[in-house]
């Protein structure tokens, strides 16, 4: 082995004993959600509401620190990594239960077969239980994970052997997001003999700190502490709920009536009250995030690059994000932050210039009074606080040069599924980072790989292509930086987005609250979070 990435178990003889004292001191917590997810099967979805539901339930073989980018052992205690970087071996953690609900019992403890049912359902087209239940996995696809592992296999009960076909520098953090959730191989051949296999994503079973108890869609998700949790100390509560509400004013109210302790993405013209409000504290940091609008490229006539541009040049954004954002954030210009490693600070604005945009548009011929879509999201996001005011400004924007805008939305779930599907002309979406590796913004949201993904502007570029698949396979940081600021440069000249915000990220919560982090990358983790 060339290097050997070896990390202790996080649990010592100690914490295991303090199980029963740790576990009798809990109570409950209640998390006022923006959305109902569509399911908890973490590898069909993208967003940040199905993903923050199934974070309670799973783990995955590595895992993010918490209020962290860096990764820490989770079901793997430790990994081993081949000199020519292409196998990667991890030696799996003992003792770990899956949960016991009223709908499965497990009869042994998480294994290597459970490592090689979650990713060779990604993997195999023919695997029995993916032929059951044929479902697409955005993520795994779109950072073209299919492609290049090239074989899992079992080396002993707690060893799995992952074989790349070529050096993939973001790996490690690629396999510590949420679409990498260990899920039961036991539980999956117990559904599928009943011939109920979309239930794994209705009626989890992981081995996270939290069980699963009920969804109501809408309304509420419940979950219960899990007492036999491998990690007795991230256990601090017997109830977590999710109370669901859209709407951010009525989820600050009840935040500040007691009826939650946590909520998230708060309307910006909120922020101060809550900051004056002895009974809640408030994290205010720098968003790891990107608000942008999407041009679907497949659909006329955004096919033209002078359309595209047209569009770009016309908007005003310092109109947008002095009443969108409200102070709370600052101009975007690139496809990704300005925090993220490789940013390329040299990449500038086109000058905002109606006059201009409507002489591409009749050049490319667009006849005055042509109607197009904006899609708006229904939701508050870490990275666009109000998407029904942006586009209203948008409409008003693009009525200037001569276009007639509709403006359509759908529930969020529906949203998403149909943006992936291409159905928008425009949309508004954005980005929260998700590993800290630039493969995450410039990969996962702009490849040809990455349509039917996150890539919602259904743009594939050759050249794009070539340059960010070079750069996943180089582990030099500067070459690698090199060749994504050549890519940064492609992707401006071609206009598939119009980068519009990076926003503040602000997490209200009460004061009463202890052990909650915020994430960088948007997630909301109840692992060792406990009410005083």
């Amino acid at each position: 082995m060339r290097h050997t990435l070896i990390f202790s178990a996080l649990l010592g003889a100690g914490l295991l004993a303090a199980t029963s004292a740790s576990y009798a001191a809990s109570n409950s917590l209640v998390f006022c959600s923006e959305g109902s997810p569509a399911g908890f099967d973490t590898a069909q979805y993208t967003t940040a509401t199905d993903n923050d539901a199934a974070e309670p339930l799973y783990n995955r073989l590595v895992e993010f620190e918490k209020g962290a980018t860096n990764v820490v052992p989770g079901l793997a205690t430790k990994w081993d990594i081949s000199e020519d970087g292409l196998k990667y071996t991890f030696h799996l953690r003992e003792g770990v239960k899956f949960h016991t609900t009223p709908y499965f019992k497990p009869t042994r403890d998480f294994n290597a077969d459970d490592v090689l049912f979650t990713f060779n359902r990604m993997l195999d087209p023919q695997q029995p239980f993916r032929k059951a239940y044929p479902t697409e996995f955005p993520y795994f696809n779109g950072m073209s994970l299919n492609k290049n592992i090239a074989k899992v296999e079992k080396t002993g009960p707690l060893t799995v052997e992952f074989t790349l076909n070529s050096v993939d520098a973001a790996f490690i953090q690629n396999i510590a997001m949420s679409f990498a959730a260990i899920l039961s191989a036991e539980y999956a051949d117990k559904l599928l003999a009943e011939g109920k296999p979309s239930d794994i994503n209705q009626k989890p079973v992981g081995t996270g700190p939290f069980v699963f108890k009920s969804y109501q869609k809408d309304s509420n998700i419940r979950y219960t502490g899990n007492e036999h949790y491998w990690d007795p100390s991230r256990v601090k509560l017997k109830n977590l709920i999710f109370a669901i509400n859209t709407d951010a004013s009525v989820r600050v109210q009840k935040l500040k009536a007691g009826e939650c302790q946590i909520t998230l993405h708060p309307r910006p013209a909120d922020v101060e009250a809550l900051k004056a409000d002895p009974k809640l504290q408030l994290i205010t940091k720098p968003g790891f995030n990107l608000g942008y609008i999407a041009y679907n490229v497949r659909h006329k006539p955004f096919d033209q690059l002078e359309v595209r541009q047209a569009l770009d040049m016309a908007v005003n954004k310092q109109g947008i994000l002095n009443a969108v954002y409200q102070g709370a954030g600052q101009l975007a210009v690139n496809a990704m932050p300005p925090t993220q490693w490789s940013y390329d600070d040299s990449i500038k604005d086109a000058a905002y210039n109606p006059e201009k945009a409507k002489e591409l548009l009749k050049a490319a011929g667009v006849k005055e009074g042509t109607e197009i879509t904006l899609w708006a999201m229904p939701v508050q996001r870490p990275y666009n606080p109000n998407a029904k005011l942006m586009a209203e400004m948008l409409q008003a924007d693009w009525a200037k040069i001569g276009l007639k805008v509709k403006i359509v939305s759908y529930e969020w779930g529906e949203y998403i599924k149909r943006t992936k599907n291409g159905e928008h002309d425009i949309s508004l979406i954005g980005w929260t980072g998700d590993n800290g590796d630039p493969d995450n913004w410039l990969g996962t949201l702009y490849s040809c790989d990455a349509i039917g993904g996150n890539n919602y502007s259904m743009w594939c570029d050759p050249a794009y292509d070539k340059l960010i698949k070079e750069a996943k396979v180089v582990t030099d940081r500067d070459q690698r930086t090199t060749l994504y600021k050549q890519a940064q440069q492609l992707l401006k000249q071609q206009v598939p987005i119009t980068p519009v915000a990076h926003s503040t990220v602000n997490q209200p919560l009460s004061a009463r609250v202890e052990g909650f982090k915020v994430s960088p990358f948007g997630r909301n983790v109840f692992s060792g979070v406990s009410i005083d």
